[in-house]
């Protein structure tokens, strides 16, 4: 045996491993970001986008989602929360709550689930175009009078304990956000079933029909509401305008003694019905 040479067998040395790479961490989504998923989330599980989700329950959602869009986004994360109290309770910073609403529901409508033209026919086969833009309506109705009737029932609950009544501000605002949303995914489901689609990715079309929310009336051809498919200055004022006369028009919502919850949910299946007459009239119409 020579020397340095081994005696015992050769160990089986696995070879080395590469060093994973760390993917860098993802950029943290803001606090209206994530309202506006929760109010898509919501309008999903409303109108049957995901199962076991009451009127309440998404109601509940989308007033934490107010609330947080409110204290968070709105009053500074390094500042108290605003307290909802008296006629600026959705805007602890001084803003008009039109204002502080219609941002959330911007935030919101890039992630609403609307369904494209094929998706309708699948989920009504062997209806008619029409038969199907009337079940959408209805849909759409029975919905949002469903979430007027659960807001003026937990509004004029609180008229039986006055300390809890400082959350009816929210609750409003949610109703506001909420049946907005859920007559976007009207808008733009009547759009796709018409034929008549939104040009640009998704975000880029559900602006288009959140514009047409807005001036209550269809997306002309090539993609403008009178707004145009992404909203401007201009835009976003007729959109703040727009959920502040929704905002008040949920008011009766506030009613004491369960009178709000009938009112509320009667004015929001007529304003819905009424919209979905204006946009079905507009669509039949050639594009401009």
């Amino acid at each position: 045996m020579t020397e340095g040479s081994r005696t015992g067998a050769p160990r089986d040395v696995p070879p080395p491993r590469p060093v994973a790479q760390q993917d860098p961490p993802a950029a943290e989504e803001s606090s209206l970001a994530r309202a506006g998923r929760a109010v898509a989330d919501a309008v999903a599980g409303l109108t049957g986008g995901s199962a076991g989700r009451s009127t309440g329950a998404g109601l509940r959602d989308v007033v934490g989602a107010v609330a947080g869009a409110v204290a968070n986004a709105f009053g500074g994360d390094d500042r108290p929360a605003p307290k909802p109290s008296g006629p600026q309770a959705a805007g602890g910073d001084g803003r008009a709550p039109g204002a502080l609403l219609g941002d959330l529901l911007a935030a919101a409508a890039p992630r609403l689930p609307i369904r494209d033209r094929e998706r309708l026919r699948a989920a009504h086969p062997g209806a008619s175009d029409d038969e199907i833009a009337e079940a959408l309506v209805q849909r759409a109705a029975r919905v949002t009078s469903g979430i007027g009737a659960a807001t003026g029932g937990l509004s004029a609950a609180h008229w039986f304990a006055p300390p809890s009544l400082l959350a009816v501000p929210l609750e409003l605002g949610a109703e506001t956000v909420l049946v907005a949303a859920v007559e976007v995914v009207l808008i733009g489901e009547l759009h796709e079933l018409h034929g008549r689609r939104a040009p640009g990715d998704a975000a880029a079309r559900a602006q288009a029909y959140l514009a047409a929310w807005s001036e209550q009336r269809a997306v002309r051809d090539g993609g403008v509401a009178g707004l145009g498919a992404v909203l401007g200055a201009a835009g976003v004022r007729a959109l703040r305008r727009r959920v502040t006369r929704r905002l008040a028009g949920a008011l009766p919502a506030a009613a004491p003694f369960l009178v709000g919850a009938a009112l509320s949910g009667r004015g929001n299946r007529r304003a819905t019905e009424s919209l979905a007459r204006r946009i079905r009239d507009d669509l039949q119409d050639p594009p401009a």
